[in-house]
Formats: structure tokens, C-alpha cells, sequence
């Protein structure tokens, strides 16, 4: 008699954290530092937030809310309503530029796939030799079974070799870079307005992104709190602003952070219907 097939395991709880393995990676914002960004940046979204509803001047505005005329409280908390109204403009006045190394070539095929309000320069595979290339180990290679990690390892180690014979053979770099694999790590410099990277922040801070781009944008939130908390707030996974989540793969609602936009239409025809048979009406939005 064939054995009874094991049911698959319902998913239960948010996927696992990938800070919980050292990846190698980093991300460091080389500008602006904390000073410019107390000084300047706070007061430069003001005065785009304000300008739109003042008669005052921009640079009149400016100098004011520099030079402390203005209460940082009353800054924030417009800043804060105009975003949330989605008036985004405002912060595309302020940048933020990072020094990203140690990520894999699938990590930056993603990346770069953001274009509006983000740029980017990347270590080259044509002009640099990567005399002692490296790669990244997925988590669930290292913990998962040796024999395979072993077979992974021998695997980009017999590539990352085969490029170095290339390049003592004579062969041109741009053509012995074919042999490498996606896990080879690569450097970049990344500048984004804040209207971009909280933007990309929602995509790639939510569970269901790619664990190593998830990790990336862990390390970019990070570096923006320990300039300003305040604009740090902002960068949070999509669910948070929209109150549900929308992720097509999480309709079972393993990730309990935000209820899924399903459950959330499925308990308004619930109280919508309930509402009818009590001979009442509820509005349509």
C-alpha cells in the first residue's frame, strides 16, 4: 500500500526575517549627514509643501522655517497630511545617495528595474578584472542540506575560476565575465528623492519581496533614521499607509501585518449586507 501523501504545510507566520543571516552586504549613505539634513532638508519639504498654500514667497518661507521661525512640530505635521494626501512632489526636492557593496547581480537586476526620481552607477564587468570575485550564499542553501551547498559552492567556485584561466588566457574581460553566475557580488551607487525611496521602500520592505532586496532596504532604513527618524518614518512596507495589503500571495493572510484587501471587501459586504436586511443603507465608498 503507497504511503499517504504529507499535506503541505500551511503557511502560518510572516516569512523569516533575512537579518537573521550575515549576507555581506551594506548600505551607506554618503549624503546628506545628519546636520543637513536637520538644517536643510525638514525646512526645504516645508517650503514646498507651504508654498502651494501661501502667499508669502518661497524664499520668504525658506528663511523662515530655517532660521527657526517656524515651529519644527508645525513643519512635520504638515509634511506629514501633505504626503499622506499623496501630494508627492514636495519630496522630490530632497535626495538621499548610498553606497551599496556586496550585493548580488540578482539583487541589482531588481534594483535597477526603478527608474523614475532614482539613479544609479554600477561596478562594471567589462572594464574592472575581479581577480578575487565573491558570491552570496542564499540562507536556504547554508541551512539547508550540506551535500547540496557543497554542489552549490563547487559550482560558482569552478566559475569564479574559469573567468580567472579566461583572463590568463588572453580572453577579454567583457567576455569572460559570461561565465558568471547571479551570485556574484557587485557595488553600486544609488541616489533616490524621497518621493522614490518610499516608493521602493513599500515594494521591497514588504514579506513578500526577495529576501536579499528586502535585507538592502532593512539597511537603507536604517541609515535614513540616523539622520532624520522623522523622514525614516516614511519608509515602511505598502501595507502600512494603505491600511490592507494587496499582495496577490498573501490572500491567506500568513502575514498578519495588515489584513488582506479580500478579508477587508469580504467584512464591508458582510456589514453592507447585514446593514440591508436591517433596512438600512450604508454609503457606497
Amino acid at each position: 500500500m503507497a504511503d499517504a501523501i504529507e499535506p503541505a504545510r500551511a503557511k502560518t507566520a510572516i516569512p523569516r526575517n533575512p537579518g537573521r543571516h550575515d549576507l555581506g552586504m551594506s548600505a551607506t549613505l554618503l549624503f546628506p549627514n545628519r546636520e543637513i539634513v536637520e538644517k536643510y532638508y525638514v525646512p526645504l519639504v516645508y517650503t514646498a509643501c507651504r508654498t502651494c498654500y501661501s502667499e508669502l514667497e518661497p524664499q520668504e518661507i525658506f528663511r523662515r522655517a530655517v532660521e527657526g521661525e517656524v515651529n519644527p512640530a508645525a513643519m512635520q505635521r504638515l509634511i506629514s497630511n501633505v504626503i499622506e494626501s499623496g501630494h508627492g512632489s514636495t519630496i522630490e526636492h530632497i535626495v538621499f545617495t548610498f553606497a551599496i557593496s556586496g550585493v548580488s547581480r540578482t539583487l541589482s537586476h531588481q534594483l535597477v528595474r526603478h527608474r523614475a526620481g532614482v539613479a544609479f552607477d554600477q561596478q562594471s564587468q567589462r572594464y574592472v578584472k575581479f581577480k578575487g570575485a565573491a558570491a552570496m550564499l542564499p540562507g536556504t542553501i547554508a541551512d539547508g542540506d550540506p551535500a547540496l551547498r557543497e554542489r552549490y559552492e563547487a559550482q560558482v567556485d569552478g566559475a569564479l575560476g574559469l573567468y580567472g584561466e579566461l583572463l590568463e588566457a588572453g580572453v577579454p574581460g567583457e567576455d569572460a565575465r559570461f561565465v558568471f553566475p547571479n551570485a556574484t557580488r557587485t557595488n553600486l551607487v544609488m541616489t533616490t528623492n524621497l518621493r522614490a525611496l518610499i516608493h521602493m521602500s513599500g515594494l521591497r520592505l514588504c514579506t513578500m519581496a526577495q529576501w536579499e532586496i528586502r535585507r538592502l532596504f532593512q539597511l537603507v532604513r536604517h541609515e535614513v533614521f540616523t539622520v532624520s527618524p522623522f523622514l525614516g518614518s516614511f519608509l515602511a512596507p505598502k501595507c502600512v499607509p494603505l491600511g490592507y495589503c494587496d499582495e496577490f500571495n498573501n490572500r491567506d493572510g500568513h502575514c498578519p501585518i495588515r489584513p488582506h484587501k479580500d478579508a477587508v471587501l469580504g467584512a464591508w459586504a458582510e456589514k453592507h449586507a447585514a446593514a440591508k436586511a436591517a433596512g438600512r443603507d450604508l454609503p457606497a465608498t
